[in-house]
């Protein structure tokens, strides 16, 4: 909780432990009865049981997840939760930590795979792994997790996954097809030549600007796997063919861009690829991560305690989401206007968390005093009593 509560405030380094030692709102807020000093920090960490710390601080996080009304996207007359899988490198270069390697963004340190849920970005699962290693290694385990996390959630059959074409592979459908989902296909040996003789004999041409073809359509004779060796799965495809530059020059050869996505949705395919497309949002939520909470270089050099680092971050950063949303929902309330969907973390640390007060102790109880030109008071207060 000592470390849960130090991500809170964006504090990542163990001996930023030191600069809580006499502030009682902390402990309070938190249930700490005493604070630990740096050194115990890192010892306790470093000895807790890892299967049984990973598990307690999951369910510590689905608990808090049930809580929570997850936001839903529409997909062909349905309303489900996008659940978003992604690998996001840590950049921990100059570094002899353990797990520390390079990876595929061209630095040294860490490779997490990432699942958020919800159209508000909270973070349903995480798993630390070395620099060097694959997006897919690992993925299909991973996905087995996120399905126990989701029947825990009680939306099994209401999900809809989102992965990128580093996992196209045939091992991860098992997992996928028990809800839905929407994988960009990796075109490995094919050509775009082809893709754009069938784009134009069964697609759709899509309006653009001059110089520019975009087909869009569905075909469902391909299989997932080496050889095709999987079921037959639809597959909604978007072939551009610009033979003009955006000025107007003609090309010397036209440019043939494709994009292809596995899906078992029944929807067209416009709606598909804007559904996927909305996928790299899930990119914001790996900058608020790093940037907002400070979580890029991991603070032991133990891979095993930075797992642990980097599970405690993942409740502090849904506590922090969970907090901008019901500022958000009290917007009247509000001393500015408030017209985004979602704040980012460093907003909510800004707004709400920074925000100065004292703390009383009078008749046997403890209050949280703030200043009357406080100007984020009243959402504050209302929040706080709908707690009460």
């Amino acid at each position: 909780m000592t470390q849960i509560g130090m991500l809170c405030n964006a504090r990542t380094d163990f001996n930023d432990v030191d600069l809580y030692r006499d502030d009682r709102l902390f402990t309070y807020a938190f249930g700490i009865e005493r604070l630990p000093s740096e050194a115990v920090l890192r010892q306790r960490l470093d000895e807790m049981p890892q299967d049984r710390c990973h598990a307690s601080i999951r369910n510590l996080n689905l608990n808090f997840l049930k809580s929570r009304r997850l936001g839903r996207v529409e997909a062909g007359g349905m309303k489900l939760v996008p659940v978003d899988v992604d690998v996001s490198p840590l950049d921990n270069s100059g570094s002899r930590k353990a797990g520390v390697s390079f990876t595929y963004k061209g630095h040294d340190g860490y490779a997490p795979i990432f699942a958020y849920i919800g159209t508000q970005g909270y973070m349903l699962n995480q798993q630390l792994r070395p620099g060097k290693q694959h997006c897919q290694s690992g993925t299909p385990a991973f996905l087995r997790q996120l399905t126990a996390d989701i029947e825990a959630l009680g939306l099994t059959g209401e999900v809809l996954y989102r992965l990128d074409s580093g996992n196209d592979a045939l091992e991860n459908f098992e997992e996928l097809a028990k809800g839905f989902f929407i994988v960009k296909r990796n075109l490995r040996k094919e050509k775009p030549e082809q893709w754009l003789e069938l784009a134009r004999s069964v697609g759709t041409l899509v309006e653009s600007r001059p110089g520019k073809r975009v087909y869009r359509g569905i075909v469902y004779h391909l299989r997932p796997g080496k050889e095709g060796s999987g079921p037959e799965i639809p597959v909604v495809f978007e072939v551009t063919e610009r033979l003009t530059d955006p000025e107007g020059h003609c090309l010397l050869l036209p440019e043939i861009e494709v994009e292809t996505y596995w899906t078992n949705l029944s929807c067209d395919a416009d709606r598909v690829i804007e559904l996927y497309h909305d996928h790299g949002t899930s990119e914001q939520y790996h900058s608020e991560l790093k940037s907002d909470l400070d979580v890029e270089r991991l603070p032991s050099g133990k891979f095993c305690v930075n797992q642990v680092i980097l599970l405690c971050s993942m409740v502090s950063f849904n506590l922090l989401r969970g907090l901008g949303e019901e500022a958000i929902q009290r917007a009247e309330l509000a001393p500015v206007r408030i017209k985004v969907r979602r704040w980012r973390i460093k907003t909510v640390l800004q707004n709400l968390v920074y925000c100065a007060g004292k703390l009383v102790s009078h008749a046997g109880r403890l209050e949280l005093h703030l200043g009357r030109i406080c100007p984020w008071y009243a959402v504050l207060r209302d929040i706080a009593a709908s707690y009460a």
